[in-house]
């Protein structure tokens, strides 16, 4: 066999040629390098890991669902560290619950299942009037939450079998109401206060630091005199903006496109009616029902014997208490408007005509149709700038994905530069300058998304000025951008920062001047006696601060109930110094019983949370679940 391979060396190069270096000219090294890299595991329960991938995909998965219900929510929050970690931990909360249950054997009947499935108020919302669920609906329903019928009925199972785990703690938990009054009585304990403020600003006027103490408080805090870390980057962005700039409309297409959809463009048809209403809702016994019908159909022939005399007919006798003081007026109204029986009634009538009896469920109505709007043709030059942008915006929807792909592969394959990805997309390149880690408060658009601002300064970016990959930043919307320039963080030089320097040594002299003289004056109270002319007594308590700082009022109330009166001294670091006096306890007020019992059920489920948190700790300990990745809090 090897004789073939000596015998025919060049030949079997070519074929290596044709077979090996395309592969590498279409995927680099780098790509068979990744390939061959298994997926990074970012958590793990009980031996399994939960990969990179599956959080990202959990994570757009859940922005998705949170966009889709609230749409004017904020991007950035979607797309913070937090919100991300939060997945991951939602992640590894639901698979230690689940191992949890499948390792207690736990799972649920079919009939627990149905039970379940028929109680749900969505599900119930897809009944049809005869009782059967709208299975198409249904399917929809599934779909937008990412799977099929039978995948999310499987996924509420496994859901239910969850929920026994918890509710194992949750419901057998309980507090003693004498228990939950200790705590709260605690919580809710009040004193009255007299408080002297010593403040900073106060003394700044007699601070006067020397050269050389602005030059020491300099040198000893540099971290404080810091320029940040900046950038000068190009970034270009692509989405449904972009890719309608590429697009032409042919003026064949739009009139033929306005030809198709004259009537919807010129508006709706409008019509007008009265109507004499004999309530008999759906659910009244047939006997009821057919009185009313035969009421009705009374009335129906005095209209028709007198049509004039319609409206007063439907004053006198009309159960409809909204239109009958109108004479049955219910004015102009489109298709969709009314209950459906009653709009196809309406709806086929002549202008003039009064209707058969037609039942709906809420009763017999006699219609008499007493006016028709019809819509005004609007010419093709009128709707044409309308029809061009939703033409346009319809085919950007559907190109979006294929130029989205192009960006990606364009700006990975040719990552020196913007330019190729700009020209062959048409795309602009912007600019910006003095760009930090952190988005400036006021930044907008695609410069106040972390996720960019994270991928232009990883350190490969900031060495080799190559284009980030493409970042997703909001729905349809593409941006990869390059560093330009990078200036670390640096010291700012004394002689810029002077005034600032100057500033931090007077406030923090002031500081230490009025905490002395608050710390001597409280001294010479406890020694002599208080002054008349302390500020007025207040009564204070955790749940009613009365503008205190925190720190005076955790001093207050911790000072030692068996020794009031009592002084304490309060350092409040730059703000200065608070001297305390607290002169008794006031014992929590008798509230009225409902307000008890409500305090004493919070307090319960507190209670209960915290036990639930405390057996998940167990679980996960047990499961031998962690998380591998940093969480956001432990970066700062």
């Amino acid at each position: 066999m090897f004789d073939i391979f000596r015998k025919h060396t060049k030949i079997m190069m070519m074929v290596m040629f044709l077979l090996i270096i395309p592969s590498f000219v279409l995927f680099g090294i780098d790509g068979y390098n990744r390939m061959s890299e298994p997926d990074e595991a970012v958590a793990r329960v009980g031996g399994n890991d939960i990969t990179k991938t599956q959080w990202d995909s959990a994570h757009r998965i859940e922005a998705d669902r949170v966009r889709a219900s609230m749409p004017n929510v904020d991007a950035k929050l979607l797309d913070s560290p937090e919100a991300r970690y939060a997945t991951l931990e939602r992640m590894v909360h639901d698979r230690v619950v689940a191992l949890a249950a499948d390792q207690a054997r736990l799972s649920t009947s079919d009939g627990r299942l149905a039970r379940y499935l028929q109680e749900d108020p969505t599900i119930a919302s897809l009944r049809q009037p005869d009782g059967k669920i709208n299975m198409d609906r249904y399917r929809q329903l599934a779909a937008n939450q990412g799977f099929t019928p039978e995948g999310f009925e499987k996924n509420v199972r496994l859901d239910l079998a969850r929920q026994q785990v918890e509710l194992a703690v949750r419901g057998s938990g309980f507090v003693l109401p004498v228990v939950a009054d200790v705590a709260l009585n605690a919580f809710y304990e009040k004193r009255e206060v007299q408080v002297v403020n010593f403040s900073a600003k106060d003394y700044a006027a007699k601070v006067t630091p020397t050269e050389a103490e602005l030059d020491a408080f300099y040198q000893k805090n540099q971290a404080l005199f810091q320029a940040p870390e900046q950038a000068q980057v190009e970034y270009v962005v692509l989405d449904l903006d972009a890719v309608k700039t590429s697009i032409q409309i042919p003026e064949a297409d739009l009139k033929s496109y306005y030809e198709q959809n004259a009537s919807r463009l010129s508006g709706v048809e409008e019509r007008r009616a009265s109507h004499i209403l004999i309530n008999a809702p759906k659910d009244a016994a047939a006997e009821d029902r057919q009185k009313a019908r035969l009421k009705a159909e009374e009335l129906l022939k005095a209209a028709r014997a007198n049509p004039a005399a319609f409206a007063d007919l439907a004053r006198k006798n009309s159960q409809d208490q909204g239109s009958a003081a109108k004479g049955g007026d219910l004015d102009f109204f489109a298709r969709g408007a009314m209950v459906k029986p009653f709009e196809e009634a309406v709806f086929a009538m002549q202008k003039g005509a009064i209707s058969d009896l037609v039942e709906s469920d809420f009763g017999f109505h006699i219609i008499l149709l007493t006016d028709i709007k019809l819509p005004k043709q609007r010419s093709f030059d009128e709707v044409r700038p309308s029809l061009e942008a939703d033409l346009k915006n319809q085919q950007a929807q559907r190109k979006y994905a294929e130029v989205a792909e192009l960006f990606t592969n364009t700006v990975y394959e040719q990552s020196d530069s913007l330019k190729p990805v700009a020209e062959k997309l048409k795309l602009e390149i912007k600019t910006a300058d003095k760009l930090t880690r952190q988005p400036i408060p006021v930044a907008t658009g695609v410069l106040a998304s972390e996720k960019f601002l994270s991928a232009l300064f990883t350190p490969e970016a900031i060495a080799n000025k190559r284009n980030t990959e493409a970042i997703e930043t909001a729905a349809n919307q593409l941006v990869a951008g390059r560093v330009v320039m990078h200036q670390p963080a640096r010291t700012l030089p004394l002689a810029e920062v002077q005034e600032q320097v100057r500033a931090q040594v007077i406030a923090a002299r002031a500081a230490e001047l009025a905490k002395k003289e608050g710390a001597e004056t409280m001294a010479l109270w406890k020694k002599d006696g208080a002054p008349a002319s302390l500020p007025e007594a207040q009564v204070v308590s955790r749940d009613q601060a009365l503008n205190l700082p925190a720190p005076v009022l955790t001093a207050a109330l911790r000072a030692d109930s068996a020794k009031l009166p009592a002084w304490v001294g309060v350092d409040l670091g730059a703000q200065g110094y608070a001297v305390v006096r607290i002169n008794r306890m006031v014992v929590r007020d008798e509230a009225a019983q409902a307000a008890v019992r409500q305090s004493r059920n919070q307090y319960a489920q507190w209670w209960i949370g915290a036990e639930s948190q405390a057996y998940y700790a167990v679980l996960k300990e047990k499961l031998k679940a962690e998380i591998l990745v940093p969480s956001p809090d432990s970066k700062k």
